[in-house]
């Protein structure tokens, strides 16, 4: 099977189609919202959703850093090159989407300075270092993300005391996000929460949630998340109205017998999280 392509095609797809889960919650939000003004935003979202999809161009001029997370079967055993031909895949998706450039020239100084301007080149973009996990079984699954910068901008991981009550902890997350999704400007969101035992775990989790996330399918904690926010009437583009979260997604990890849980929050926007998942059986890969 033809890795490369598979992910030039995941690339592509994220950045340009709306998954059904997140067409249908668009659609329940403009049943549900009560402002005009709002109520016209969601209309144009959904419009501009449906030209993306049916142009295959960009759902949003910010096309995000390519994020991977692959899940391998533990009696799978990955061909040579299979992690070189998922870069491969990434960089011709950036190219014939084609994505904003992005990628910083220069050494480490320069770069992060932003000295030496841009590359021209998309597929000069590099993808994040993969997240790679097992699952039981013989197919592996790569999810590749898309993220933008306003999300990340108003994304914080950090320690919360949890005192033994779970409740402490989650009214530590919504405390942030009602300070947060405000400033957001690109409303509705979609939180995305992962909670672990390290800041690289919780920031894992938190991907996960995104990868694996069903805006059909919300637990409870996810409800009262999403129920928060949209008390706030914070609305579409933050000009006030009923429907500020699209829904929440989140990830609960392993905990360690310690005082505190790292949580680590991102607050997604109206076109986020653009994900997309290639399945592959073990048959495939040989």
């Amino acid at each position: 099977m033809d890795v490369e392509n598979l992910v030039k095609d995941a690339v592509i797809k994220a950045s340009t189609t709306f998954r059904k889960d997140q067409m249908d919650a668009y659609t329940r939000a403009l049943k549900e919202e009560t402002n005009e003004n709002a109520r016209w935003i969601l209309e144009l979202l959904i419009e501009n959703a449906n030209v993306a999809e049916h142009d295959k161009v960009p759902l949003c001029d910010d096309t995000g850093i390519p994020h991977v997370y692959v899940e391998v079967g533990d009696a799978v055993q990955l061909p040579g090159g299979f992690f070189s031909k998922i870069r491969s895949g990434v960089e011709s998706g950036l190219r014939e989407l084609p994505a904003r450039p992005m990628a910083v020239r220069g050494n480490v100084f320069e770069r992060i300075e932003q000295k030496k301007g841009l590359y021209d080149d998309p597929g000069r973009l590099l993808p994040a270092p993969f997240s790679v996990g097992t699952i039981p079984g013989d197919s592996v699954r790569i999810h590749v993300l898309m993220l933008g910068g306003g999300p990340e901008i108003r994304s914080h991981t950090y320690k919360v005391f949890h005192r033994r009550d779970y409740r402490k902890v989650f009214v530590e997350v919504i405390t942030w996000l009602r300070s947060e999704v405000p400033m957001l400007g690109c409303t509705p969101c979609i939180p995305a929460v992962g909670i672990g035992r390290t800041h690289f775990e919780a920031s894992s989790l938190m991907l996960k949630a995104m990868a694996y996330g069903n805006l059909n399918d919300q637990s409870e904690i996810e409800g009262i998340i999403t129920e928060s926010l949209n008390n706030s009437k914070v609305g579409a583009l933050g000009i006030g109205g009923s429907v500020t979260a699209l829904g929440s997604f989140v990830k609960v990890g392993p905990q360690r017998a310690s005082g505190v849980r790292i949580v680590c929050m991102r607050p997604c926007c109206c076109v986020e999280p653009r994900r997309s998942s290639v399945y592959l059986t073990s048959e495939s890969l040989e």
